[in-house]
This record gives C-alpha cells, sequence and structure tokens, in this order.
C-alpha cells in the first residue's frame, strides 16, 4: 500500500551530496572523507512581499530562482566547506543555523547577478553569431535568424553540458543529481524510501532545473520573434531587456509540464526537458543514494516536527 505525499519538496545536488527543501524546512547531506555523512539544516528564510510576489504569473518564476539562490546559498557552502576536510581536523564549525539577514541577501544577490551574467553571455553570443551569416540570403530572413540563434544557443548549451560532464567533479555531482531525482520520485509515488525502492526509481523529473533552461531556449526564440534583428544594437539590446519574460514564461512552461506528467497526451511536452536530464544527471551508487536519503529524511523531520516558517521584513 503506497500513501501520497502531502508535502512538496525539491532540491538540488551539491558537492558530494544533496539538499532537499519543503515549504518551511531545508536540509542537506554530504560524505565525508572518512565515509561517514554529515548532515546541515536550517529553515527556509522567507520574505512577505516576496511570498505575495510568487501568487502573480509569469513573476513567480523569477522570485522562484531568487529564492533558490538564497535558500540554497548555505547549503553550497556547507557542501564546499566540510567534504573535504580531514575528520582528523574536524575543528571547522558547521554554518550557523541563524544567519544575518544582510548576508543571505547579499549572497543571493551575487547569485542572481551571477546567473544574470551567464544569462547575458548565453543569450548575446547566439545572437552575434548569427548576425554574421546575415550576408547570406538563405540565413538573412527574420524568422530564419531566429531559428539559427536559437540552434546556435542550443548547441552551446549542450556543449557545455557535455563538456563538463567529462571531470570527475562534475560527473559526480550528476550522480547525487540522480540521486536527488530519485528520491523526490520515490517520495512523491508514495513508496517507502529505501536503498532498493529509490534505485529503482527514474533518475529524471519534470520540475529539474535542466528542463527549465532548456524551455528558455524554446521560449527564447518565440519572444524574440516579436523584436527587429536590425540594427545589430537593437537585437541585442532586447536580449537583455526581455531576459525576465523569458525566464518568466519558461517557469510557467515548466510547471505546466509538470502538472500534466501523466497525461495520456500532454505528458509529450516535458519530454524535451526530461531528455536533456539524461546528460545532466547520472545512476548514482547506493553510497550516494544513502547520502540523498539521509538528506531527505532529516529535511522530513525538521518539516513534520517544526513547521514554522521564519520570516523576515
Amino acid at each position: 500500500m503506497t500513501t501520497k505525499p502531502s508535502i512538496p519538496v525539491g532540491g538540488q545536488a551539491l558537492v558530494e551530496g544533496v539538499m532537499f527543501q519543503g515549504r518551511s524546512e531545508s536540509a542537506s547531506a554530504i560524505r565525508r572523507k572518512d565515509g561517514s555523512i554529515e548532515t546541515f539544516s536550517q529553515p527556509r528564510i522567507l520574505v512577505p512581499w516576496v511570498q505575495s510576489l510568487k501568487k502573480v504569473p509569469f513573476l513567480r518564476g523569477i522570485v522562484a530562482l531568487y529564492e533558490s539562490l538564497k535558500n540554497g546559498s548555505a547549503h553550497m557552502t556547507f557542501a564546499s566547506d566540510r567534504y573535504d576536510v580531514d575528520p582528523s581536523e574536524d575543528a571547522v564549525e558547521k554554518p550557523e543555523k541563524k544567519q544575518n539577514i544582510f548576508m543571505v541577501l547579499m549572497i543571493a544577490i551575487v547569485g542572481v547577478i551571477s546567473y544574470v551574467f551567464g544569462k547575458l553571455i548565453f543569450n548575446v553570443t547566439p545572437a552575434l553569431l548569427a548576425a554574421m551569416f546575415q550576408s547570406v540570403p538563405a540565413l538573412s530572413g527574420h524568422v530564419i535568424q531566429n531559428l539559427l540563434e536559437g540552434g546556435i544557443k542550443l548547441v552551446l548549451l549542450l556543449s557545455y553540458l557535455y563538456l563538463i560532464s567529462l571531470t570527475p567533479l562534475i560527473k559526480r555531482v550528476f550522480q547525487y543529481h540522480g540521486a536527488e531525482h530519485k528520491v523526490i520520485n520515490c517520495y512523491e509515488s508514495g513508496r517507502p524510501i529505501t536503498v532498493e525502492n529509490v534505485r529503482a526509481s527514474s533518475r529524471l523529473h519534470y520540475r529539474c532545473g535542466s528542463s527549465f533552461i532548456l524551455f528558455t531556449v524554446f521560449v527564447g526564440i518565440g519572444v524574440y520573434m516579436i523584436v527587429p534583428i536590425d540594427p545589430l544594437w537593437v537585437r541585442l539590446v532586447s536580449r537583455i531587456a526581455l531576459l525576465p519574460v523569458v525566464i518568466g514564461i519558461s517557469f510557467e512552461v515548466l510547471q505546466f509540464t509538470n502538472r500534466f506528467r501523466d497525461h495520456r497526451y500532454l505528458s509529450v511536452l516535458g519530454k524535451p526537458g526530461l531528455s536533456l536530464q539524461l546528460l545532466t544527471t547520472r545512476e548514482p551508487n547506493d553510497e550516494q543514494i544513502q547520502v540523498a536519503i539521509e538528506a531527505f529524511e532529516t529535511w522530513e523531520r525538521a518539516e513534520t516536527v517544526q513547521p514554522a516558517v521564519k520570516r523576515e521584513g
């Protein structure tokens, strides 16, 4: 007999670990050098006016991105600071659970700026490359140029993900990414969270950030169709100015595909994103699954025992 979960949960892969977060709590677990598992948890810090914006379609995608960076920053710091510390030199304290709101906000802002800067390069470079082919009659039309730009963007994305996946560190992060998805899929199916059940679950998930990134490519093609490609400066400025629009629409598309993932026909809309996850996730081993389960159980205990949300502002 299976019991469907009542608390929604999301997560992300860390260096040698996994983080999960729900409505009010977040928790992570990492594998230490000596093979032990160390955990870290904290309440989610929610700002009331930001939560109000999460109810507004097309704005909530940008808010979700901000929250993801803000709430995940402490866990990423915890993982990167602790996973390679020799247990014999275990003098480094865990990150404090009570963080200064100003520091959290600054970390989130830096994360958002870094993300936006990366997206700018990812959007401007394909536009410049596509513009170089405008002298070719067959590739000079408005529609063709936008399709070419989107195609270049897709090639850059796939090439980048493939190349970084070849490095040992990122390969292991992608394995933990797979473990995170497997645990969530097992949880959402209502089955007990055991190594055997998690191992048998899919490493692909409709709400994954990888799918979101892919949707920004496809949505961008459609959004940029409404603006001219000449002169070049107008084309480049429009890519920057319309980036929040692309992010907002892409988030709605992601939510739509997740909502209808069990629909007989509409489930196909999420397949491209799932296909990309074949590149951004890897099958985890049992030790990595154990870490993911420990992170999940730590989150679940905190979420059910201490449901109060820490609010600021």
